[in-house]
């Protein structure tokens, strides 16, 4: 790559943290990298710094329970290839790289760091190519890991070129954290750029999925590098976990979604936390989570309140839609099995649940001659 940063994935340059015995435990369990871009954006005097929370390694970390998978969303179950999932009908995901520019404390894919990874990475782009070429259903690639843009330019275009040599494969998307970690790959890097513009045309856009969690990310350099992948071509959006601690106050959700819609940036989907092992620190509550995305959405306009809250079950993307005094609803806004999708959900509320299995026992048979919901199922 033409451009450089120092990426800091050892406490020495942290004596802060390195004097710390259990901070030492944490990173020997689940490894630490931070670009120097952001640290600088950090507070290092505010305990409490919700950029510090994203990327630097936390004490509560060591759980002394269990709780979680490093699967959560079984994603083994639609593997069908090393590095390629096909979960649902017309969509094909690559994990394509398993480095990031940083690494998120609740990372729900952290297995890829453990102990050197898993053999999950894609590494055969033809036989991932002849796949899809057979399944005409998959009108959408996502290229992601780890995160897409890590990947050297000549490999991401090559991916990217043979996807666009596939017919019905209309839409491709690129998943990243880099706009916020390390914008000046995208600032430094004309031969990217390039990419974009040749291969994000009228007919079929180049998606870029951004994932900028905290107001405080969108810099100057952050969205300048927004402003050229826009005038490259591509579709920017963006989406984010809510994350104890980060963004888990509806107001700093609302300047969320105001700072990306000024910039032409779609707010997209805001994510349930998954239960990973290691990320009960920053996961919150669902019925919680809930009241603080519709708050928030409440606090701004049209534009910035087109995010769904979601969370990416091993049966599909589960909407979340509704509270009432004694029921949660939920629909299947995209199913594994696709005549689950549109269906609706209806538990008693848990105000404990962090995921959707939490409320198996929880059963409500209120609304079951309701036709207010159909087509649905309930449990």
């Amino acid at each position: 790559m033409a451009h450089r940063t120092t990426f800091i994935t050892s406490l020495r340059h942290l004596p802060f943290l390195a004097e710390n015995e259990k901070i030492q435990r944490v990173v020997a369990k689940y490894p630490f990298k931070c670009p120097s871009y952001y640290l600088d954006l950090i507070d290092l005097s505010d305990k409490n710094d919700p950029l510090a929370r994203i990327i630097l390694p936390h004490e509560d970390e060591l759980q002394e329970w269990e709780w979680g998978k490093l699967d959560p969303s079984n994603e083994k179950a639609y593997t069908v290839l090393p590095g390629l999932q096909h979960k649902y009908n017309s969509t094909a995901l690559l994990l394509a790289s398993n480095n990031c520019a940083g690494l998120c404390r609740y990372c729900f894919r952290k297995r890829l760091f453990i102990d050197g990874g898993r053999p999950e990475r894609l590494e055969d782009i033809d036989e991932a190519a002849r796949y899809i070429k057979a399944h005409p259903e998959i009108t959408n690639v996502i290229i992601s890991g780890g995160d897409s843009l890590m990947l050297s330019t000549s490999r991401l275009k090559e991916i990217i070129h043979k996807m666009r040599q596939i017919p019905h494969v209309g839409i491709i998307r690129l998943g990243t954290k880099v706009p916020a970690y390390y914008p000046h790959r995208i600032l430094n890097d004309p031969e990217f750029l390039e990419v974009i513009r040749r291969y994000s045309t009228p007919e079929k856009r180049l998606y870029v999925i951004a994932h900028f969690d905290h107001p405080r990310e969108l810099t100057p350099e952050a969205l300048k590098a927004c402003d050229l992948l826009m005038k490259a071509g591509a579709v920017v959006v963006n989406q984010t976990p809510i994350i104890r601690g980060v963004n888990d106050d509806p107001y700093v959700l609302a300047e969320l979604f105001r700072k990306v819609s000024f910039a032409g940036i779609a707010p997209y989907y805001i994510f349930q936390c998954r239960p990973t092992i290691g990320n009960r620190p920053y996961a919150v509550p669902i019925e919680e989570g809930y009241q603080i995305f519709e708050t928030a959405r409440g606090l701004v306009s049209g534009l910035a309140k087109r995010a769904r809250f979601t969370m990416s079950h091993e049966k599909g993307k589960v909407e979340i839609l509704a509270l009432t005094e004694e029921h949660i609803i939920f629909k299947f806004h995209r199913a594994a099995n696709d005549e689950d999708t549109g269906k609706v959900l209806i538990y008693r509320r848990n105000p404990d649940a962090y995921w959707l299995d939490d409320y198996v026992e929880m059963i409500s048979s209120h609304f079951l001659e309701s036709d207010i919901f159909r087509p649905s199922y309930y449990v």
